[in-house]
């Protein structure tokens, strides 16, 4: 959450499924979504597997040589997710100044990529799921997740028991669709987003989620 999840009732909801339910009601076309691996979907997509990729996907110059994007859809940043109690710590310095922490992140995420960067591959524990290492973080098994800040509201709002430090651990970057490379669906996507801004259906399905 908040992009996409399974609720309590067993349904697929989030941001992503209503965003691009208002596309295709735009591009006239009907949306199939499938659930697979992170570590995995960009391939797919490279590979053709998939028409387009919808989770919360930083665009970053290499996966742009191996798959094509969106035009940008939200800027964010990237920061800790750690337990309301915790009182050992409130930046990045002071994390790294413990004797001995665990930071944990998902597997083949920039996140991972910025968790590697700032803690070092020793202190980072990767996880398949980023629900996995949430429960992780809970259990105190790791001391803190290094997440999209939106996606870490989305928790917080979802579960409790959670809070994020004030400070940004990368810098500004941006979110965007993936499609395989040469894909002639990236023209209609970007004209569908345009007009949702200018019409204010994008801003009414961000205010739902965020």
């Amino acid at each position: 959450p908040p992009y996409n999840y399974i609720d309590d009732q067993g349904a697929a909801v989030g941001w992503d499924y209503d965003t691009f339910n208002a596309i295709c009601a735009l591009i006239n076309c009907t949306p199939i979504f499938e659930v697979t691996s992170w570590d995995g979907m960009l391939i797919a997509i490279a590979s053709g597997e998939f028409d387009v990729a919808a989770d919360g996907i930083t665009y970053t110059a290499e996966r742009d040589e191996s798959v094509d994007f969106s035009q940008l859809y939200q800027s964010y940043d990237e920061t800790l997710l750690v337990r309301d109690a915790e009182d050992r710590f409130t930046t990045v310095d002071e994390l790294l100044a413990l004797p001995d922490f665990m930071v944990g992140t998902q597997i083949g995420t920039t996140n991972e990529i910025t968790a590697h960067a700032v803690f070092g591959a020793d202190h980072t524990r990767s996880f398949d799921t980023f629900g996995a290492a949430i429960e992780a973080l809970l259990n105190d098994d790791v001391d803190a997740l290094v997440v999209d800040r939106p996606a870490a509201e989305g928790y917080i709002e979802a579960q409790g028991g959670m809070r994020t430090i004030e400070e940004s651990l990368s810098g500004v970057q941006g979110l965007a669709f993936a499609f395989p490379s040469g894909s002639t669906l990236i023209a209609s996507v970007n004209a569908a987003m345009d007009r949702m801004i200018a019409d204010g259906t994008w801003n009414d399905i961000y205010r739902a989620w965020f």
